[in-house]
């Protein structure tokens, strides 16, 4: 069966480009984004794991720590981090795991057969501090990710988990945000004291809590 969002994140021991990790012992109370690519040496990916190198500053400040996945040999690594640097000005600055014997990627269901008997979709898992799953999504092998939507939708995970409020559509951190309907008037009167626009009773807009 799938993962689903709110179960515990599998925990596994890996050979990385930082060496033999085990995942939980990394997360270690952080937030986390573990995302897969299909194979070494594919372009798209070689593009996704630059940009993601060059997000480092803001993947830290929100106390995020990311791990990568690609279903191939540690030594192809290697070699392949060099590529990424040289094509993308950016060197990696955080683990990729070499699954080559897809333990990991079967246990996360990031091969789809119907794609691929045997590379992964470009799979992301966001992992919360209580090593459970807050968000999965899963692109075909052809299509590049929105690494700005993956930390827009952090963004968003971090601020409700604190926060009563919901992020409408299209949010950006900063702009104004929705009382949850679990949330009483009266409850919102301590929790909003500046107050909110009602534009039903189910739509309460307030500004985004500091």
């Amino acid at each position: 069966m799938a993962l689903q969002i709110g179960d515990i994140a599998p925990d596994f021991e890996a050979d990385t480009t930082e060496g033999r990790l085990r995942f939980h012992d990394y997360i270690d109370g952080s937030w986390a984004v573990l995302f897969s690519h299909p194979k070494n040496y594919t372009p798209v990916c070689t593009t996704e794991l630059g940009a993601t190198a060059k997000l480092g500053d803001e993947f830290a400040k929100r106390g995020v720590k990311v791990m990568g996945l690609s279903v191939d040999a540690i030594d192809n690594h290697d070699r392949w981090l060099k590529d990424i640097e040289e094509t993308q000005g950016a060197a990696l600055n955080f683990p990729l795991i070499a699954d080559f014997d897809r333990k990991v990627a079967t246990l996360y269901g990031m091969i789809h057969p119907n794609a691929s008997d045997s590379m992964t979709v470009r799979s992301v898992f966001v992992i919360g501090p209580d090593k459970k799953i807050k968000l999965t999504m899963n692109y075909p092998a052809s299509t590049g990710r929105n690494f700005d939507e993956i930390l827009r939708v952090i963004d968003s995970l971090q601020l409700t988990a604190k926060h009563q409020v919901a992020t409408p559509v299209n949010w950006k951190r900063g702009e104004d945000v929705i009382i949850v309907p679990a949330v009483t008037n009266e409850e919102a009167k301590t929790k909003f004291p500046d107050g909110w626009k009602e534009v039903r009773p189910y739509l309460r807009i307030v500004p985004q809590p500091k």
